[in-house]
């Protein structure tokens, strides 16, 4: 089952936020498979904004964060099909624009949830089910999403090692 992920999830996940959320976001990330999740390119995007003027970090720190993120998990990017969309969907059911545009992504790309903790919780939209995991973390959609099989050789995979891998591919030469 594919999953997207909103900016708030990316966002907590990186350690914005309170620690009860925090916590809860990066467990989510360690337990979806990662072939099952999907990064619209609009949520990377987002996420270098809100870390760089909301938390005040370094740019280049952020962009190695970003570049983690898309080393890690399949990126998908906006197309003219999804904007035309994610205006239908922004004027007939009052989204904010972004947020459309992200669900209409996630819909494009066959997406059955998007995990965000900004839109409406449980609305469905082309087959997407948007659905606040902090709200809803026992809810069945959710919990068929992150059983997984146990990591290789017993290692328990985290959050740190993608950014640790995703590191050492990007120093790698040519």
């Amino acid at each position: 089952m594919r999953v997207a992920l909103d900016t708030n999830i990316l966002a907590y996940a990186e350690g914005l936020g309170d620690k009860a959320r925090c916590k809860m976001a990066r467990e989510l990330v360690e337990r979806l498979p990662v072939e099952s999740v999907l990064l619209p390119a609009q949520t990377l995007g987002e996420l270098y904004r809100v870390l760089t003027s909301k938390a005040k970090r370094k740019a280049s720190p952020v962009r190695n964060a970003i570049l983690g993120w898309a080393d890690s998990f399949e990126v998908a990017n906006s197309t003219w099909t999804a904007f035309q969309s994610a205006l239908d969907l922004a004027a007939g059911h009052q989204l904010q624009i972004w947020d459309a545009l992200i669900l209409a992504v996630a819909a494009e790309n066959r997406c059955r949830m998007l995990l965000s903790e900004d839109m409406q919780d449980g609305f469905t939209w082309r087959g997407v089910t948007v659905l606040n995991p902090f709200t809803s973390p026992d809810q069945p959609l959710l919990a068929s999403a992150c059983m997984i099989t146990a990591p290789a050789k017993g290692k328990q995979r985290n959050l740190q090692d993608f950014k640790t891998a995703s590191a050492v591919a990007r120093k790698k030469p040519k």
